[in-house]
C-alpha cells in the first residue's frame, strides 16, 4: 500500500449529517458499553495522510477471491447468491479500482474462527472471506452463499439477521468503511440491537434490494447494494464483529 500519486484530487473531509450512523455508546448492544469512549474526541489537523488514497496494485486481489464458492474440493452447503453494487463517493461519483472485502457465516450460521463454536456444523468447503477491485465504473461483484443467523449472548435467546460485513476503502484513509449488509424483509431486525442502533431512517441503507433481472437462471440468485462513503446518503458505519 503507497500514496496516490495521480488520479482525482483528495476532497476535505466533510462530515456526515446527524442522524446516519449509530451512537458510539448503544446501551442495548451491550458491547458498547466497555469499548465506548469515556472522554470527548480531540480533532487533529488533517495532513497528507488523511487526504491521499490507498494504492493497491492487482496482483494483491487474485482471480477467484470474489467467488466464496470456489477453491475447495467440493461447492459449499447453502443457497447460493451473487451480490454486486457501485461504490460511490459523497459527491454520486464512481470509485475505481477500490478494494472492496467480505467477510461472513455459512449458510448454518457459522464463522470459521475459534469463538464460533456453536452447535452448527463448520462447512469444510467455504472459508467465508472474499475480496475484489471495483471496476472503473466503482462496480464490484461476489458468488457466495446466504449466511445463516446464529445465536449471540447479547440478551436472552439473542439471533443476529444474517448479514455479511463489508470494508471498503475511498478515495482518502478517512473514506474508509466497515459496515453490514442485511437481507429483506428479515425476520430478527426488530429484536437486533446493533441493526437497531443505527438511526431509524438510515436503516434501509444496509439492507440489499432483491434483483430478479441480476439472478442467474438455474444458478444463483442475486441481490444489489450500493454503498456510499460520505454525504447525505452515506452507508451507516458499524462497528463491533458480530
Amino acid at each position: 500500500m503507497s500514496l496516490s500519486s495521480g488520479g482525482a484530487a483528495p476532497t476535505q473531509f466533510r462530515p456526515d449529517p446527524e442522524g446516519t450512523h449509530p451512537p458510539l455508546l448503544s446501551p442495548d448492544y451491550a458491547s458498547t458499553r466497555l469499548r465506548a469512549p469515556l472522554k470527548a474526541p480531540v480533532d487533529l489537523p488533517q495532513r497528507l495522510t488523511e487526504l491521499t488514497g490507498p494504492v493497491l496494485g492487482e496482483g494483491l486481489v487474485r482471480p477467484g477471491d470474489a467467488d466464496l464458492t470456489r477453491g475447495y474440493a467440493e461447492e459449499p452447503v447453502g443457497q447460493r447468491i451473487i451480490v454486486s453494487g457501485r461504490l460511490l463517493d459523497g459527491d454520486g461519483r464512481p470509485i475505481p479500482r477500490s478494494l472492496v472485502e467480505i467477510w461472513q457465516a455459512n449458510a448454518a450460521g457459522r464463522y470459521r474462527h475459534d469463538r464460533g463454536n456453536w452447535p452448527a456444523p463448520l462447512d469444510p468447503n467455504f472459508d467465508g472471506m472474499g475480496r475484489t477491485l471495483t471496476d472503473e465504473q466503482g462496480r464490484y461483484s461476489f458468488t457466495t452463499v446466504k449466511p445463516g443467523a446464529y445465536p449471540w449472548r447479547n440478551h436472552h435467546n439473542a439471533w443476529r439477521p444474517a448479514h455479511i460485513h463489508f470494508s471498503l476503502f475511498g478515495r482518502s484513509f478517512t473514506q474508509r468503511l466497515v459496515t453490514q449488509m442485511y437481507f429483506p424483509a428479515d425476520p430478527l431486525f426488530g429484536q437486533d440491537p446493533i441493526f437497531n442502533s443505527v438511526p431509524e431512517a438510515a436503516r434501509d441503507r444496509m439492507i440489499a434490494d432483491f434483483s430478479l433481472a441480476d439472478t442467474q437462471p438455474d444458478w444463483a440468485l442475486a441481490f444489489s447494494f450500493d454503498i456510499v462513503l460520505r454525504g447525505s446518503d452515506a452507508t451507516p458505519f458499524q462497528e463491533g464483529g458480530s
